[in-house]
């Protein structure tokens, strides 16, 4: 307390405040002449950035909304060619299949008919068969019957004679 008892800064009187004042104001004036030219130049500039940092943030924003946009359009692109593509591809099989269809249907058509012409083939050849044994089993049972009731050498001379005349050539 001793420093504060005849320290005369420590005492504020009238005239001390004066020209701490005055001299404050004087300070203030030429800091203000020399600062302001500066602090405004700062401000201005730091006003332009602000701004150019704004139109920066909307011409992004911008761009931003334009890309989803696009990035949208060709989802859609993306989306069509795919159900195109699937389309395309159900198309493709289903003429595959009914191309299938029809081949196989011209196979069976082709194979029947074989089976038809082998059938009718083989039957005519089983009739065939069967006339040459009946007819031989006839012949066999002519023979027998005509050696029977030919005994003697002259019925069996008149029958070839017979038979010579009913013979055309």
């Amino acid at each position: 307390m001793f420093l504060l008892d005849g320290n005369p800064l420590m005492n504020p009187d009238f005239g001390l405040f004066l020209w701490t004042t005055g001299i404050f104001l004087v300070f203030w004036f030429f800091f203000i002449r020399a600062a302001k030219g500066p602090i405004k130049d700062m401000l201005g500039k730091r006003n332009a950035d602000i701004q150019e940092a704004l139109d920066e943030a909307e011409k992004a924003r911008t761009e931003m909304a334009n890309l989803k946009a696009d990035n949208e359009k060709m989802i859609a692109a993306a989306k069509a060619e795919q159900a195109q593509i699937i389309a395309d591809a159900k198309a493709t099989k289903a003429q595959i299949v009914e191309e299938a269809k029809v081949k196989a249907k011209a196979e069976a058509e082709r194979i029947m008919a074989n089976a038809k012409l082998e059938i009718e083939a083989q039957k005519n050849n089983a009739i065939s068969e069967v006339k040459n044994e009946s007819s031989l089993i006839a012949l066999a049972i002519a023979e027998r019957v005509v050696k029977k009731q030919l005994t003697n050498a002259q019925d069996q001379e008149t029958l070839a004679n017979e038979l010579i005349d009913n013979i055309k050539f």
